[in-house]
């Protein structure tokens, strides 16, 4: 897919019926609910509807036999399995996944940076590490190295998240309560209401650490050596996030992931590492009481520390944006994605970094990518990675070409090339400057590929895992998913979902499909909500109702 020299949709306040995403697609895009009889012009040609198409779903431009090739955004989505006819809609019954071949073929890629004048001059208020990279938040991390300690964390975490004012369920605990009091006094408990949304960060014990984090999970023992291994590289790079401020580790003592494997990962990564660490193992300790008291006692001895740390202006070229999507929609390709692909190409002028992932989801974009890597080495490894991951998914009877889950198909996401084509937009046009495998951290600005599943929190954990200091990710059917140490921005591809849902969405890109505003200016302005973002005048939704979700990828079969 070439690069894109025209993107504005917008149409002076009057919205388009359908959309022809490149000039070679044989399929359109409905922008609204298109009747069954329905006349509409396309590129000076009469086409009647012989079916009803609901909006985000496709239709093709001419009649078609089987195995014929489906094109749309300009490449290969997907083959014909039933003879159709023009004005037809799209669906799984008479159209397959199909994708071009890939090969590195040396192409001269020749990319022309966005107008970024309006952004030369601006800064953020971020934390200055140690080691020159800035944070957009400063966070307490606690770790435990395997499963066992889940439930200590969980009484920590509970202790301090209530007496220091980051807990984010006390109008339910006292909706609770109120349900209690009124059931008591016989009254009618329909007639309690939930009470106003209170903001945590305004009762803050310590208003210079933006949250205290956890990273319980399920893994550290009990399965192969090898997952303990990676496991452990995942816990040193969120140790050694720019946005965490000091750590606590709790261990049992016996398990796989020893304490050792995870300093030696953590000085591998960061050989000057000086953030406070606390470190508790449980078999030495005389009791669970002891443990948790003294790992309550030692973090607040270090939040005390890290509350010192004041927010300092920097250059946006310190920025690191990771780009996702998830609970996508036939909207996603066409508004959100490419409005972010605007944003990462904005970013990656002004000489920050950008982070592309989710390989089942680039299925169809490999060409391009291919295409964009700035060598012949980075080529290769994406597709060795790709490759090799394909190649296990096959193995156990699946392929990429079962991304798509039931949602992303009703909503118009057919085939797995057409989710990842519109996918990909999220990453803009710059060149492809590295490629990453898991929990490889970034260090080249521009924009990077990082080798993780598509499912929605293993990703978003690679993104914060290989550097993300923030993440931008688009959904259109909604998700609430964020992360514990990367504040995560929702943007709704589709103004319906950013009213119905709009405690979990910060952003809304449906004026795109409207034609009230370009991608482009929609870019520039998640580009202005996350410099806000960063500098921590905006808490985003995911942040503020403690979404911080994490999943460690085994390097297994996940779609």
């Amino acid at each position: 897919m070439e690069q894109e020299t025209e993107t504005k949709q917008k149409t002076n306040g009057k919205q388009q019926c359908f959309l022809q995403i490149h000039p070679e697609d044989n399929v359109l895009v409905a922008l609204r609910d298109l009747q069954a009889g329905e006349l509409i012009n396309e590129n000076g040609n009469d086409l009647q509807l012989i079916e009803t198409i609901p909006a985000k779903h496709k239709f093709f431009t001419k009649d078609m036999n089987t195995d014929d090739e489906v094109i749309m955004y300009g490449v290969l989505v997907g083959k014909v399995q039933l003879p159709v006819l023009k004005g037809q809609a799209m669906t799984i019954t008479n159209t397959k996944h199909a994708a071009g071949q890939y090969a590195y073929r040396a192409k001269d890629y020749r990319w022309q940076p966005p107008d970024i004048s309006r952004f030369s001059n601006k800064t953020f208020n971020g934390y200055k590490r140690a080691d020159g990279r800035v944070g957009t938040a400063n966070y307490w991390l606690f770790i435990p190295t395997v499963f066992c300690e889940n439930r200590n964390l969980d009484v920590i975490r509970e202790a301090l998240w209530n007496e220091l004012g980051y807990a984010v369920t006390d109008r339910y605990k006292q909706f609770t309560h109120q349900l209690f009091m009124a059931h008591q006094a016989g009254e009618n408990i329909d007639a309690v209401n939930l009470s106003p949304t209170q903001t945590a960060a305004k009762n803050r014990y310590f208003q210079n650490v933006d949250g205290i984090k956890f990273l319980n999970h399920a893994g550290g023992c009990g399965g192969t050596r090898q997952d303990s291994a990676t496991l452990s590289a995942l816990l040193a790079s969120y140790a050694d996030h720019p946005n965490v401020g000091g750590v606590t580790l709790l261990s049992l003592g016996c398990q796989h992931l020893q304490v050792k494997n995870f300093m030696d990962d953590l000085k591998h990564r960061n050989p000057s590492f000086n953030k406070p660490l606390y470190v508790f193992e449980q078999q030495k300790i005389q009791s669970e009481e002891e443990l948790i008291t003294e790992a309550i006692r030692q973090t607040f001895k270090g939040l005390i520390e890290i509350n010192q740390l004041k927010r300092e202006p920097v250059t946006l070229d310190h920025l690191c944006i990771g780009v996702k999507c998830g609970g996508s929609d036939g909207f996603s390709g066409i508004s959100a994605n490419p409005a972010i692909g605007h944003t990462s190409d904005l970013l990656v002028a002004l000489g920050g970094k950008v982070l592309l992932a989710e390989f089942p989801e680039l299925c169809g974009a490999e060409q391009d990518l291919i295409d964009r890597c700035v060598n012949e080495e980075t080529a290769v490894k994406f597709i060795e990675l790709m490759e090799t991951y394909d190649q296990q998914a096959q193995q156990v009877g699946s392929g990429f070409h079962m991304n798509p889950s039931p949602g992303n198909i009703k909503d118009g996401l057919i085939t797995d090339a057409i989710k990842s084509t519109g996918a990909a937009r999220k990453g803009g046009t710059s060149p492809v400057v590295s490629v990453l495998d898991y929990t490889e951290p970034v260090i080249s600005p521009g924009l990077s590929l990082v080798c993780t599943p598509g499912n929605d929190v293993e990703a978003t954990t690679g993104k914060a895992a290989s550097g993300a200091t923030l993440i931008l990710f688009t959904t259109g059917l909604g998700t609430p998913t964020g992360n514990p140490v990367a504040p995560t921005i929702k943007i709704a591809t589709n103004s319906t979902l950013a009213k119905r849902m709009s405690d979990i969405i910060d952003i809304d890109t449906g004026p795109i499909i409207s034609g009230e505003k370009t991608i482009q200016e929609m870019g520039e302005e998640i580009l202005d909500f996350c410099i806000q973002v960063a500098n921590g005048e905006l808490i985003p939704k995911a942040v503020q109702l403690a979404q911080d979700d994490f999943i460690p990828w085994k390097r297994g079969v996940s779609l």
